[in-house]
Parts: structure tokens; sequence; C-alpha cells
């Protein structure tokens, strides 16, 4: 298959390497063409805008940082729409708002095209190793016909139904990883204070019913001091910032959720840590 991809970075690397060892053509644009070394080097190829990626692709992906990054790449002059050829797919994997992902898909749909959202959890290991989980809305024919490829990518792969689902389900998604984060966090705060063995309280909790991805990723990290992002802080914040609007459009009150966007806050604006990853976040306790 020939595929489009815009974004290089932590999570699109592991994909797109991915897609390369599955077979696939993959032709890369990214913002700062020295940050798509590692998949240039692994295969890909190189052209210089989003328009470009597009031309020709059976499937155009991005995984970009922000919905506003997402927007620019599809709109631009030189974006996707001005690529992309009809009968053709773009897929969105950048976790990013419902409202745009509507939007997008109308516009897809404009333009002779089908569109799918489709944001993924697992982090770097999950890119890496093909263990994400995709969380897919859009084009029911669309996800149809890319479930084998979502297959080479990730080991739990669902669909959710209109454009904006899938982000949605990445809100869920966040929203419960904001728990977990806080969690481990104040748990080594709490075992260190104790003066308690660290490594040992890791691997008791990992047997026990307190076990969560989120401690047996990041845990073994901070003994390291190893804060380089798995996801960085930054995007988090993002997200849980996502989740809150939607919450608040629902008419949902979600006081754990903003406590810990608070607490990220505190770590990306007021401490100016936001390329740490999630687990940087002890160093504001």
């Amino acid at each position: 298959m020939k595929i489009g991809f815009i974004g290089t970075g932590v999570m699109g690397t592991g994909i797109i390497k991915n897609l390369l060892g599955a077979g696939h053509q993959v032709t890369v644009y990214n913002r700062t063409k020295t940050h798509a070394k590692a998949v240039l080097t692994a295969g890909a190829q190189w052209v210089d805008s989003p328009q470009l990626a597009a031309t020709g692709a059976d499937v155009t992906i991005t995984m970009v940082g922000y919905p506003q990054d997402v927007r620019d790449v599809y709109l631009r002059e030189d974006g996707i729409f001005a690529g992309a050829q009809a009968g053709s797919i773009v897929v969105d994997m950048t976790t990013s708002t419902p409202a745009l992902a509507a939007e997008l898909a109308e516009k897809a749909h404009a333009h002779q095209l089908q569109a799918l959202d489709a944001p993924v959890s697992g982090g770097d290991i999950g890119a890496q190793q093909a263990t994400l989980t995709v969380m897919v809305g859009g084009d029911q024919e669309a996800y149809d016909r890319l479930t084998p490829l979502f297959q080479q990518l990730g080991q739990r792969v669902n669909y959710f139904g209109p454009a904006g689902n899938g982000q949605h389900t990445k809100m869920a998604n966040q929203i419960m990883i904001a728990g977990t984060m806080t969690g481990l966090t104040e748990m080594l705060v709490y075992a260190k204070a104790a003066d308690l063995d660290l490594p040992q309280v890791l691997a008791t909790l990992s047997s026990g019913g307190a076990d969560n991805w989120s401690m047996d990723t990041y845990v073994p990290r901070i003994l390291k001091d190893d804060y380089t992002p798995g996801f960085f802080a930054k995007h988090f914040l993002k997200d849980l910032r996502i989740a809150l609007q939607e919450a608040d459009r629902m008419h949902l009150d979600l006081p754990a959720t903003r406590q810990a966007k608070q607490l990220y806050e505190t770590m990306v604006d007021d401490r100016g840590l936001g390329n740490d990853g999630t687990q940087g976040l002890i160093k504001i306790y």
C-alpha cells in the first residue's frame, strides 16, 4: 500500500517503521526534516509538503502535535486536501478534538475522500512494538478497508461510529490515565517518605490490585531518573484540556481530572517541563 505520513515524532517514528516493516511504501513529511532521519534511514521517502505526501497515496496518515497543527496540514495551500486523490482515505491519528475530526471528515467527503479519526494509546513502547490500542471513528467502509493495516500497528482495534467518536474514546482513555499518573506519583512520594525500598514496592504493587500500565511503564523510568518522553507532558496537558472542554459541553463535572490538569499546568506552564515525559510530574512534588 502507498502511504503518505505526516509527523515523525516519538509516536510517528515507531508507527512508520512498523509500516515499512510490513512492506508498505511510505512517503513522509515533517516540519523539521532532521527529525525524520530515523525513518528515512529505515526506508521512507521524503517530500517537501503534506500535499506531496498525499499525492498518489492510497492512505494519508497524520500524527502531529496539536489540533491547530492538524488543521494546518490538512487545509493549508499545500496541504493534504490539495494532494489527496479521490477515493483515497485520510486518517488522523493525532489526539485532537472531536469537533475538528467531524469538520475534517465533512471536508474530506467534499473532496471525494473517506476519513477516519484514529488516535492511539500505548506510548512510545506501543508504537515501537506494534502493540498500540487504536480507537477509530469515521467512515465504516474506510475502517473495514484499513483494519488489516491498523492490526499491523496495534494489538487492539475498535470502531466507535461517526467521525469524532475515536477522539471521544481517546478522551475517556486520557481521563483514566490522568488518575493513574497522579496515583503512581503520590504513591512514590509516600513510599519514599516512609523510607521503603522503592523497587520492592513496585514489584509488590505490580502483583496486586494496584497494578496498572502507567505504573509498570513509568515507575521504572522514574527510579532511573529517566524523564525522556514516551509521551510529552505538554501533549498530555493538551489532551486533558480537550477532555475537560468536552465534559463542559456535556454538562459533566470531573473534579479529579480538573485536579490532574492543574498539576500538569504547574509542571508544564509554571515549571517549563513540557518536553519531559508524563512521568516528570513527580518533579513538582
